[in-house]
């Protein structure tokens, strides 16, 4: 007797794929999750219930996807392969909504609020994905999502580490690594480790005019090694001792890299620079 497909087994995968005539693309970061245990844990990190709505980015095969739909109160499964996004529709239960559609063009305000985010993001496209979810006027609750490790270690780096990624994830949010998953879990192996990504959202750690912070981010990290006083009086075009007095006003001393702020740093310097008309 045939047993029934278990997606998180690489033979199971293979016929999968031969079956739909489809092959993993790389250049589209098609690597498969084969570990059943990773999965959950990307799954459980968002806690799904029955109440929630579940957007899940990139299903591909649908390994987490059909799990979900009996977790969640409703699956959104947004995939921009016609011959998977297809596949999917297959046997869908009633609670699972396919979207054949490039993530990037996708509405999220046509979401409910609160919704979660659960997927295995392609890994070329993470960071633009990522924004697109922070800055968005409907964000989800909670991301879990499967990333590079080097991305997941930049994402939640402390003070002395940071960078402008690590602040815009922070600035809307608060990550942390959930695990840590090999690249030997994956069919075909990418060349790099992963990591399980949890982002619960409780919105913005201050009020701010985001074109202005993040052109005083920008400016801040803009030269590697060099001091705040110089990056910024480089990136905003403003004489070293107007900014020496910014940042006393911050206090912030001016030998200061950017990399060595905190989020509460930044909005101390940003409401001196608003206040100032700098930015």
């Amino acid at each position: 007797m045939a047993h029934a497909m278990d997606l998180s087994r690489i033979e199971d995968v293979r016929t999968a794929l031969k079956l739909a005539g489809i092959r993993p693309n790389k250049a589209l970061g098609q690597h498969f999750l084969v570990d059943a245990a990773s999965l959950e844990s990307i799954m459980a990190a968002a806690k799904p219930d029955k109440n929630d709505t579940v957007l899940e980015i990139g299903p591909g095969l649908g390994v987490m996807t059909q799990p979900l739909t009996r977790q969640a109160g409703q699956v959104v499964a947004v995939e921009t392969d016609p011959i998977l996004a297809d596949l999917l529709r297959r046997d869908a239960p009633a609670n699972l909504k396919v979207v054949e559609q490039d993530f990037l063009l996708f509405d999220l305000t046509a979401l409910p609020s609160g919704y979660k985010v659960i997927a295995n993001l392609p890994y070329y496209l993470t960071s633009k994905i990522m924004r697109l979810l922070l800055e968005s006027s409907n964000p989800p609750s909670v991301m879990s999502v499967l990333v590079q490790k080097e991305v997941a270690e930049r994402i939640t780096a402390s003070p002395g580490k940071m960078s402008v990624l690590a602040f815009s994830v922070q600035y809307y949010g608060r990550p942390e690594i959930v695990a840590m998953v090999e690249r030997h879990k994956f069919w075909p192996s990418p060349d790099v480790d992963s990591a399980v990504l949890r982002i619960s959202l409780k919105g913005p750690a201050f009020a701010a005019d985001t074109a202005k912070l993040f052109r005083l981010v920008k400016a801040g990290f803009g030269e590697k090694r060099k001091t705040l006083k110089n990056a910024l009086s480089g990136g905003l075009n403003l004489s070293p001792d107007l900014v020496i007095a910014l940042l006393e006003t911050a206090n912030i001393v001016p030998l200061a890299r950017a990399q060595e702020l905190d989020v509460a740093s930044w909005q101390r310097l940003y409401q001196g620079a608003l206040d100032r008309q700098y930015i």
